[in-house]
């Protein structure tokens, strides 16, 4: 018995490693596609997203007083920079199928893996430019040092689950179905006001606040909100909705990936 669990640990572990380097194998080979070598190269990563918070922020930065501990172009940049991540993973993920489909003749690569690999180079970028933003927001004096840096954290993970549990669904689903993939992009432009990236969910008056809230994405970002200014709170954060509908949202991809797979035929 304890030989046999012994070598089921040991074969998982063997596993997960050898797809944890066909993942990093992925993301070389995307980041060298996407951004080769020329000019910065891959430092593209995280100067896509920290020029698109720049604008964002220098948008806020001559309009509107402070309320309390909260600088408009903190507030800016702790939304916008990392909703920069739920779009990108999002929209990345119409024709990551089609545009990857050769590598499916290695048997160890899998759609599955695909997808991961560019969500993961997308977190990566926006992350970056949301710590470097977000740090001279500190410099410079439009706020402090986050009050509870975890809640911050934990958020951004949130955010990335949502966002990959969106791109698994949206993998399979246009894969054969190109109009639906042409919506995608509209669709994360529709989801930028229903976010919560730019506003508080208190400022939102009932009856729409409570429409709001099952969306997720709202909740996660009063709590990152929270992990960043001192004076926001949990009011409106239910973890366990939250865990519940990405657990969901997580399956529904699976299943979708599942069902790409089968359909997929290698000439």
């Amino acid at each position: 018995m304890n030989e046999a669990t012994s070598w089921n640990r040991g074969s998982f572990a063997a596993a997960l490693t050898t797809q944890g380097r066909v993942v990093g194998a992925l993301m070389m080979r995307e980041l060298h596609t996407r951004y080769g070598r020329d000019n910065i190269g891959y430092l593209w990563l995280f100067g896509e997203p920290l020029m698109l918070a720049v604008v964002i922020a220098l948008l806020h930065s001559g309009g509107g007083e402070s309320l309390g501990d909260i600088n408009p172009v903190a507030f800016s940049v702790v939304g916008y920079t990392i909703f920069i991540m739920f779009r990108g993973i999002v929209n990345r993920s119409d024709g990551a199928l089609e545009s990857n489909l050769p590598l499916l003749y290695h048997r160890m690569v899998t759609v599955f893996d695909i997808t991961l690999a560019r969500a993961l180079i997308e977190a990566a970028g926006t992350i970056m430019a949301f710590t470097v933003l977000f740090g001279l927001c500190m410099v410079v004096g439009f706020t402090e040092f986050p009050p509870e840096p975890l809640f911050i954290l934990l958020g951004i993970v949130f955010v990335f689950w949502m966002s990959f549990g969106l791109s698994l669904i949206i993998t399979g689903i246009t894969y054969e179905n190109r109009l639906l993939g042409r919506l995608v992009h509209p669709m994360t432009y529709f989801m930028i006001p229903l976010s919560g990236a730019f506003f508080r969910v208190s400022w939102v008056p009932r009856p729409w606040r409570d429409y709001l809230l099952y969306n997720p994405l709202p909740q996660i970002f009063e709590m990152i909100r929270y992990g960043a200014f001192e004076s926001c709170t949990l009011e409106f954060v239910d973890f366990q909705y939250i865990v519940e509908f990405l657990l969901v949202l997580t399956l529904l991809g699976l299943l979708s990936v599942r069902a790409v797979t089968r359909r997929v035929h290698l000439n």
